[in-house]
């Protein structure tokens, strides 16, 4: 089982949300409701890992303008 967290929906502007944990199974659909309460809540996505796109590389530097070394943050370079 995997552990979700939830929020409360608040009712009033400025009333902050109130966050709990529940039990699941992966393919359980999400609460839209407190399980004790009934007030209507939604799932939190937080944490994660793992590649969410691919970065472009670092565009090369100008021939005119020769490299350093190491990482290039200054003359004696810090690697």
């Amino acid at each position: 089982m995997n552990t979700y967290v939830y929020a409360s929906i608040p009712e009033k502007e400025g009333q902050e949300p109130e966050y709990f944990e529940f039990q699941q199974e992966p393919t359980d659909p999400a609460l839209s409701t407190h399980p004790q309460t009934g007030k209507p809540i939604r799932r939190v996505v937080i944490g994660g890992y793992g590649a969410l796109g691919v970065r472009a590389p670092a565009p090369a530097p100008a021939p005119d303008k020769p490299s350093k070394g190491g990482c290039g943050c200054g003359p004696k370079g810090c690697c």
